[in-house]
C-alpha cells in the first residue's frame, strides 16, 4: 500500500495509481441519514450493493466503515460527491467532502471523490421500473445508489486508451 493521505484524489487516474493491481474497492453513497455501501470484487469489475450505515458521529460510521474495509480486503473507497446540476458545490457536496478527508485519515486508504448527479434519481427510475413497493425502495436505495456511484468508476477504470 502507498503512503496515506489525508486528501481525496478528482482524478480517477491518479486514484488507480495508488491502488494494488488488485482488491476490492468500497463505494459509498453519503446522505444525510444513512450511508449507502456498495463492494466491489477484487477483479474490480462489478460493484454490488452491500450495506447501509445509519449516520451518527463520525467515529461510530467511520469504524464500521473501516471495520468493513478489513473484513473485505479494501483497497480504496470511492465517494459519491453530490455536485449540484451546474457542476458547483452546495453544502452536500460539502460535506462528502470533509467525510471523505476523514475517511482517508482513519483508514489510510485511497479515496477517490466520484460525481454521483443523478444516481438516486436512475436508481429509484429503475425499481420503480422494477414495480419495487414504496417500502422496498426506502430499504435498497442507499446501498443500491452506491454500487451504481462504484459502478461507474469501475466502468472507467476498464476503459484502455486507444
Amino acid at each position: 500500500m502507498s503512503e496515506p493521505t489525508a486528501e481525496p484524489a478528482n482524478d480517477p487516474a491518479a486514484f488507480a495509481a495508488r491502488l494494488p493491481e488488485r482488491g476490492a474497492l468500497i463505494g459509498l453513497d453519503h446522505g444525510e441519514r444513512t450511508v449507502g455501501v456498495a463492494l466491489s470484487d477484487p477483479g474490480r469489475r462489478i460493484a454490488s450493493p452491500l450495506t447501509a450505515i445509519r449516520k451518527g458521529k463520525f467515529s461510530r460510521t467511520g469504524a464500521e466503515i473501516a471495520d468493513l474495509c478489513a473484513r473485505h480486503a479494501v483497497a480504496g473507497l470511492v465517494v459519491g460527491l453530490p455536485l449540484n446540476m451546474d457542476g458547483s458545490s452546495g453544502p452536500s457536496a460539502q460535506s462528502a467532502r470533509a467525510f471523505a478527508r476523514n475517511l482517508a485519515a482513519l483508514t489510510g486508504l485511497p479515496v477517490l471523490m466520484w460525481d454521483e448527479r443523478l444516481s438516486t434519481a436512475a436508481v429509484t427510475r429503475t425499481l420503480i421500473e422494477a414495480d419495487a413497493s414504496r417500502k422496498r425502495r426506502a430499504e435498497v436505495i442507499d446501498k443500491m445508489a452506491a454500487a451504481f456511484i462504484l459502478q461507474g468508476l469501475l466502468d472507467r477504470l476498464s476503459q484502455r486508451p486507444g
